[in-house]
């Protein structure tokens, strides 16, 4: 049976999405799974992404924002200084991004890929330690090549599946989620993608297409019984954005900020204790880094961003509820994790006149 996802139960969104609504809309981008569930303490996986395929290790143009960095991404400083993004990005849990790390560079050379001797992957992470034992050091070299080599374009799968499977989000049960926009020809007809591994967020923060729904789904809250008493976010949240707009880092560096916003949509302030880091590259300007003393590139101008920065943040808001949607009740190491009760999300959209009547 095919998952709901946040569109399917009247939720409404801003923007137009692409045929998959996915970050695999954007021409060559493709994503990949492992999944661990075993036992009662492992709740956990991987999650990659390749910007061009995995048969294409073009490099890309990139940059990285960290609105809060209580967390890690390997090979951001690299990113952020050269511009360049050169091996697929992996996603996993905060304990197990050396081996996703090693993992790569380790098919990376089995493959014949490297651009030089070395290579810093992009690996980020975040925190799934209630459901999943992270000491368990369940991450092994196999579940990342699983990962690499099941990578697809076209629909993927959302909630409990790779780096997200034993994550939480506003103490609902989180996990991966997706979305995408689609421009129209006249702003350039451009298309960006989000995907977000989304563990962060206090039950009293979500907020859906404007409707504050944490301040009435209070129960089976974890951590604040769905109370507000200010206590710290300590969870995290990914998001990875692709587009095939021709960007220059610089202006890639703009578009990862933008997630910010998308995140902020959905309720949350970027807490202390939450490591919100992002990642955005485009996939136009592919000769960009195939040597030559001079190469020629194509570059928006700047007063041609903002429908880009616009779908960065609706299509992070979406992609964000989708996960949640996705996502299914879980028991695991230490807890246990009510997934989002969506009859009761769809009577608030009702109560607060913003539920999509011809999908309700």
């Amino acid at each position: 049976m095919k998952k709901l996802r946040a569109r399917d139960l009247g939720i409404p969104f801003e923007g137009s999405p692409a045929m998959f609504n996915a970050i695999t809309d954007v021409p060559g981008v493709t994503v990949g799974y492992s999944t661990i569930i075993e036992g009662n303490d492992a709740r956990t996986g991987v999650t990659i992404i390749h910007p061009h395929g995995a048969d294409d290790a073009t490099p890309v143009f990139a940059a990285v924002h960290s609105f809060n960095g209580n967390g890690e991404m390997t090979g951001a400083a690299w990113v952020d200084e050269g511009g360049i993004l050169e091996c697929p990005i992996g996603i996993t849990n905060t304990h197990s991004v050396g081996v996703v790390h090693q993992a790569l560079i380790k098919w990376q050379v089995e493959h014949h890929k490297l651009i030089q001797h070395w290579l810093c992957p992009v690996v980020a992470e975040t925190a799934d330690a209630w459901l999943n034992d992270m000491n368990g050091f369940f991450v092994q070299e196999h579940h990342v090549l699983e990962a690499v080599n099941s990578a697809k374009s076209g629909e993927i799968a959302e909630g409990n599946v790779g780096g997200g499977t034993g994550m939480l989000c506003y103490e609902f049960k989180g996990g991966t989620g997706t979305s995408s926009r689609k421009l129209p020809e006249k702003l350039g007809g451009w298309t960006v993608g989000a995907l977000a591994q989304c563990n962060f967020g206090r039950r009293y923060q979500l907020t859906i297409a404007g409707v504050p729904v944490g301040n009435h789904l209070k129960n089976d809250s974890p951590v604040t019984s769905g109370e507000n008493p200010f206590k710290q976010d300590d969870g995290s949240l990914i998001v990875i954005v692709a587009t095939d707009a021709p960007l220059m880092p610089h202006q890639l560096k703009r578009v990862a900020k933008r997630v910010s916003l998308g995140m902020g949509r959905t309720g949350s302030i970027g807490g202390n204790g939450s490591g919100d880091i992002f990642l955005a590259f485009s996939t136009a300007n592919p000769d960009a880094t195939r040597g030559g003393k001079l190469v020629q590139l194509e570059a928006l101008p700047n007063e041609h961003l903002d429908p880009i920065f616009a779908a960065t943040a609706y299509a992070t808001e979406e992609a964000i509820i989708n996960a949640l949607v996705a996502a299914e009740d879980m028991t695991g190491h230490e807890i246990s994790a009510k997934a989002l009760p969506h009859d009761e999300v769809k009577e608030l959209m009702n109560k607060y006149g913003r539920l999509k009547v011809d999908t309700y």
